[in-house]
């Protein structure tokens, strides 16, 4: 099975009004890693002192790198259709879906899962479900986290434990039967058509 994992860092909790500062995407095959796609972000604005704290991303780190308008159309290439995951997914698309909207930018096609919700179905009685708790209980090798290509790589390597507990035959789940484990309905990036600025004209 081929999937993307991806996760983002961001200057605050809001989408649409806080910014991406780094984004992080795994593409696994067969359970291997096969390639990433890992990039620091300029926000264009500080990085507030508690964000920092928790991600270690600085102003420094960022000012010289792309914009997130730069990176979107290359992001979306590089995830095409294949199934996206993320722990607690659904923070990750908001920020995403907030800036391809506002840069009427190409999006990802795959559907994107949540690993959040199938962890508790999938692992019943753990204390918490934060993605540090899951590798531990798991015991998958790591180190740092919140930094988005090491915790995507979490992400996908926790999808693929959950889906060898619940294949049948050493058959991975269909995607419909995921999606239903997540409790929430089918959910894709809109396409969007970038329309042509109409200019005004004066008479």
């Amino acid at each position: 099975m081929r999937f993307i994992a991806f996760d983002l860092e961001t200057t605050g909790t809001v989408p649409g009004v806080d910014r991406i500062v780094e984004i992080g995407a795994v593409l696994f095959n067969n359970n291997e890693v096969e390639s990433v796609f890992s990039t620091l972000i300029n926000p264009q604005r500080s990085i507030p002192a508690g964000a920092s704290a928790v991600n270690g991303i600085t102003d420094d780190m960022v000012f010289d790198k792309p914009l997130i308008e730069d990176i979107l159309s290359s992001f979306a290439e590089f995830c095409q259709e294949f199934p996206m995951v993320a722990h607690n997914a659904p923070f990750d698309s908001q920020f995403l879906l907030a800036d391809i909207k506002r840069h009427e930018m190409l999006a990802p096609r795959g559907v994107i899962l949540d690993t959040l919700p199938i962890a508790r179905k999938v692992f019943p009685g753990l204390p918490n479900y934060k993605l540090g708790t899951l590798v531990q209980h798991l015991k998958i090798p790591s180190s740092n986290f919140h930094r988005a290509e090491e915790d995507a790589t979490y992400c996908g390597r926790l999808f693929i434990e959950m889906n060898k507990r619940i294949s049948i035959g050493g058959k991975p789940p269909a995607i419909e039967n995921l999606v239903s484990l997540t409790g929430k309905p089918e959910f894709k990036f809109p396409q969007i058509v970038r329309m042509p600025k109409q200019m005004g004209f004066m008479l």
